[in-house]
């Protein structure tokens, strides 16, 4: 924002708004299974976005446009997984256009058929292959709460307690102030929290995945660092351990409510960079599958016995 500030959502078209505060990852991740027949079993589809467009109540969100597009195309009896990219800090929503709110069915089927459309073109082309290894690999880390001041716990507590005493227990205030008392009695019991990092190599891919929601600069990176030629980051995967900001996002310059203190955000301010290097780690330890490159056909010599009889025509004046 023009304040130096990074807000979350701060309202279509606000004039305060310079750019948006974080990258996007475009890229949608396939590996994809064939029967003998040439029939399409199943396929996983990554890519980072939240499942926020249907905008309330419980939806398969546009994951369930994804899925119904690429069983309307390659048959209903395939299967199709589907795994969050590092999507934390990204949504649907362009707060820079002053088109009509980007929720609804309408944006469940807009972005669940564009991310099907562009899967369908990877499963179209994509030389298919026996991709070896299958290896799996993981790491446990154990990292630190972020803990509010006591000057701000005993602020919290007032705010709770008055708001119960007068009924009034739905703003923005109360709702925060909760999660700091919350957050106080969880982190008595486990100051530290257990974050499992995963690595699934399957060939020349590699799957790392992270319970955080995972900011997109933070995927970047990943992807950036890793040896493999695709390498696909999985969020919210074994666990949910909340918002992982870059550490740039908890500057003066970041702001934003994932960077707010609450009983599910929590870790430590170098959670995003320590999961980054654990991923890489991991994926340091495996060495990548040859890449199928499909059937190849001897080069021609130049002889004329090479040439199509029919190319070499031409041209008539």
């Amino acid at each position: 924002m023009k304040n130096g500030r990074s807000y979350t959502h701060p309202g279509k078209g606000n004039p305060d708004i310079v750019e948006p505060a974080g990258p996007i990852d475009p890229e949608v991740g396939v590996i994809a299974a064939w029967g003998s027949r040439g029939d399409l079993l199943g396929c996983i589809v990554n890519f980072a976005c939240h499942g926020t467009t249907f905008g309330g109540g419980v939806s398969a969100d546009w994951i369930g446009y994804l899925d119904s597009t690429i069983k309307g195309a390659m048959g209903k009896d395939a299967g199709v997984v589907f795994l969050n990219g590092a999507c934390g800090d990204v949504t649907q929503v362009d707060n820079q256009s002053l088109r009509e709110p980007e929720f609804g069915e309408k944006w469940s089927r807009l972005v669940g058929t564009r991310v099907a459309a562009e899967a369908l073109k990877v499963i179209a082309s994509a030389e298919r292959g026996d991709l070896k290894p299958v290896v799996a690999a993981t790491t446990v880390l154990r990292l630190k709460r972020r803990l509010p001041t006591k000057t701000r716990l005993d602020e919290a507590r007032k705010i709770v307690e008055d708001g119960l005493k007068i009924g009034e227990t739905g703003t923005t205030a109360w709702t925060f102030a909760k999660e700091l008392v919350i957050l106080d009695w969880l982190a008595a019991q486990e100051p530290e929290v257990e974050v499992e990092v995963q690595a699934i190599q399957v060939g020349p891919a590699v799957l790392l995945a992270n319970p955080a929601e995972f900011f997109c600069q933070l995927g970047l990176d990943i992807k950036q660092g890793s040896q493999f030629p695709f390498t696909y980051v999985v969020e919210l995967a074994n666990g949910a351990v909340g918002y992982t900001p870059t550490e740039e996002a908890f500057s003066p310059s970041g702001g934003g409510y994932e960077t707010v203190l609450t009983s599910y955000s929590t870790l430590e301010t170098t959670a995003g960079r320590k999961i980054a290097e654990a991923s890489l780690a991991l994926a340091a330890k495996l060495a990548p599958g040859a890449v199928p490159e499909g059937a190849q056909v001897q080069a021609a010599s130049g002889l004329s016995s090479d040439e199509w009889d029919y190319g070499v025509l031409g041209p008539d004046a």
